[in-house]
């Protein structure tokens, strides 16, 4: 997590606690997929999965510690003009990486189908079926102008599922609250070598091999 300033008129003493928090952090790291590129064919495709994984996420990766490199440097000078200005770059390349890192898991071969137990049954509570629902997020994925996210979240608060979009790299939870659960990246990089800009049948086809095991862990774990 980034550490920052409350306030511009903090002392430099008191820089000392964030400072440390970047200085003793680890690089972020590129994950490795669980499942080999070739593994989600033909429903998207190996050379997608490559491009999307080992390049557009680990850029993200690489301006992540850039910025957070220069971040910590500015908390070291008390330049909080600079801190301010490093926001977009925090804020978009975190996003991506926090995003990806959740739309890999949610994934898989072994995919498809229909949630099962809690999950399933939090789905037919909160939109009245599961066809609902998958016309729902389907619908919003679909309606994001230009790039973005489509999401289910858990509403904490409320004690229920919700649906989102999120534009370019926004993270659910640091955008709207909402917990992630399963996310579907609507960004062209995901899907134009394989479906052109025809994103329905993208959407169309992601749902065969959605880890409903892993959405289902994620739901289990964000209500205790």
């Amino acid at each position: 997590m980034l550490c920052r300033l409350a306030s511009a008129g903090r002392s430099r003493a008191n820089l000392i606690a964030p400072l440390g928090c970047l200085v003793s952090r680890q690089k972020h790291t590129l994950p490795d997929l669980p499942y080999d590129y070739g593994a989600l064919e033909p429903h998207i495709n190996a050379e997608i999965m490559q491009l999307h994984h080992s390049k557009h996420h680990a850029t993200y990766v690489n301006n992540l510690n850039v910025a957070e490199e220069k971040y910590k440097e500015a908390l070291a000078k008390g330049d909080v003009t600079a801190q301010v200005s490093l926001q977009p770059a925090l804020k978009f390349n975190g996003g991506g990486h926090i995003n990806h890192t959740i739309f890999w898991t949610n994934l898989s071969p072994n995919g498809g189908g229909e949630p099962k137990g809690e999950l399933m049954e939090a789905i037919k509570r909160d939109f009245g079926s599961f066809a609902n629902f998958k016309e729902k997020l389907t619908a919003v994925s679909v309606g994001v102008q230009g790039s973005g996210w489509g999401w289910l979240g858990y509403n904490k608060e409320q004690g229920r599922l919700q649906i989102a979009a999120c534009a370019n790299q926004d993270p659910l939870q640091g955008t709207t609250g909402l917990i992630p659960l399963l996310g579907i990246d609507v960004w062209e990089h995901a899907y134009y070598l394989q479906y052109k800009n025809v994103r329905p049948d993208y959407l169309k086809a992601i749902w065969n091999v959605i880890n409903w095991e892993n959405v289902s862990s994620r739901y289990a774990s964000c209500k205790k």
